[in-house]
């Protein structure tokens, strides 16, 4: 079960790290193009717009690359102190209060798509719902991560168990 959820997850890992390096490509290229062309031309008028876009994106793109990889800041000195059935409450905790948390931004952030649906840019002329949907994007990619480490999380735990519970049949039979 979980080897098709890991390559469904390499996959998807795949797709946003590509996409990330796009967006920070293309804004360094269109902050390099205001630069030059201010210096030595007439400063082009979309490119400020488009960079800030774009910096959403990456931004955006690189919290859910983070996220599952595990690299957000965690103070996580308690929960390692505490013992091991705790420990798992505490982590599985953890994990559904931010799957809540994903799908209100998943809920809001749609909301506000909506809000935002006749609305266009002001040097683009894009629709800003366009800009502004990888706010649920991204949040339901950390909630696809956050729901695989919490059955990750059992599964580890429940094959731990497995496994105690076997060496101590082993160590309780006569040799």
């Amino acid at each position: 079960m979980f080897g098709h959820l890991k390559r469904t997850e390499k996959l998807i890992d795949a797709i946003v790290q590509r996409a990330a390096f796009v967006a920070l490509a293309g804004m360094i290229a269109v902050i390099t193009l205001q630069i030059v062309s201010r210096v030595f031309f007439n400063a082009v008028s979309w490119s400020e717009e488009l960079a800030r876009y774009l910096l959403v994106w990456t931004s955006f793109l690189g919290a859910a690359m983070a996220w599952q990889r595990g690299r957000h800041i965690a103070v996580d000195f308690v929960v390692n102190a505490l013992p091991g059935p705790l420990r798992l409450a505490v982590k599985a905790l953890a994990i559904v209060v931010a799957i809540g948390f994903f799908a209100l931004i998943i809920f809001y952030g749609l909301r506000f798509m909506q809000m935002q649906s006749f609305q266009v840019s002001a040097s683009l002329r894009i629709p800003i719902r366009y800009v502004f949907s990888i706010i649920p994007v991204c949040a339901l990619l950390m909630l696809y991560y956050s729901l695989l480490d919490l059955a990750e999380l059992f599964s580890a735990s429940a094959r731990r168990e497995a496994e105690a519970i076997e060496a101590g049949t082993r160590a309780g039979e006569a040799p």
